[in-house]
C-alpha cells in the first residue's frame, strides 16, 4: 500500500476530490485531508488527518525507546560490573532495562507531540499558504484507478509525493518537483 500525496488549491477542490475518491472505492479510513485550518473540513464533513499523521509521536517514541534501551543495557552492565550490591538477581537487570526503555519511549512520545511529522514537513510551506494536502492510501490494484481519476477529473491537484510505507516512521517521502508533476504518473515500485 502506498500513500499518495496530492496538493489541492482550495477547500472546494478538496471536497470534490474527496467525493470522487469515494466514488472510485476509497473509504474515509484510507483518505485524510490535512489543512492549516481544519474548521472548513469539519463543516463539510471531510475526513481530516489524525495526530499520528500530523505529529511525530511514533518516530520520536521509537527513537526514545531505542535510546532508553541502550541506557538500560549500559546501566545493567555497570550495575553488574561495579557491583555495589552482592548477588543482584537477573530480574533486576531485566526490570532496569524495561523501565529505561519505557521511559525513553514515553519521553520520546512527548517530544513528538511538539514536532510536526517529518514526512509532512516537506509540505509545510504549501499548508501555510492555504493549500490542502490529501493523503490517499491506495492498494496496488487501486493506484492506477486513483491516478487516472485524479489526472482526468482534477488537473488542479498536484501529485506532490509518494510514500511506499506511510506507516514506517523512518521512510522518506519522495517529493515531486513542479516539472515532474506535470507529466507524472504514479511510480510502480515493488
Amino acid at each position: 500500500m502506498k500513500c499518495l500525496y496530492y496538493l489541492a488549491p482550495g477547500l472546494g477542490s478538496a471536497q470534490r476530490i474527496s467525493d470522487d475518491l469515494h466514488d472510485v472505492g476509497i473509504s474515509d479510513f484510507f483518505l485524510h485531508v490535512i489543512a492549516k485550518d481544519e474548521s472548513g473540513l469539519i463543516k463539510r464533513q471531510i475526513h481530516s488527518g489524525n495526530y499520528l499523521e500530523t505529529l511525530d509521536v511514533i518516530r520520536e517514541g521509537f527513537l526514545g525507546a531505542m535510546i532508553g534501551l541502550v541506557a538500560g543495557l549500559i546501566g545493567a552492565a555497570l550495575l553488574n560490573y561495579y557491583g555495589p550490591f552482592e548477588d543482584v538477581p537477573g530480574v533486576v537487570d531485566i526490570a532496569l532495562v524495561a523501565v529505561a526503555t519505557l521511559f525513553g519511549a514515553w519521553a520520546g512520545g512527548l517530544l513528538g507531540i511538539e514536532n510536526e511529522n517529518k514526512k509532512l514537513a516537506k509540505f509545510h510551506d504549501d499548508l501555510e499558504a492555504g493549500k490542502y494536502l490529501i493523503l490517499i492510501y491506495a492498494r496496488k490494484e487501486q493506484e492506477t484507478v486513483v491516478g487516472e481519476m485524479m489526472r482526468t477529473r482534477h488537473p488542479e491537484a498536484d501529485l506532490a509525493g509518494v510514500d511506499r510505507h506511510f506507516i514506517n516512521p523512518f521512510s522518506a517521502v519522495q517529493r515531486r518537483s513542479r516539472e515532474t508533476r506535470d507529466r507524472a504518473e504514479i511510480p510502480q515500485q515493488d
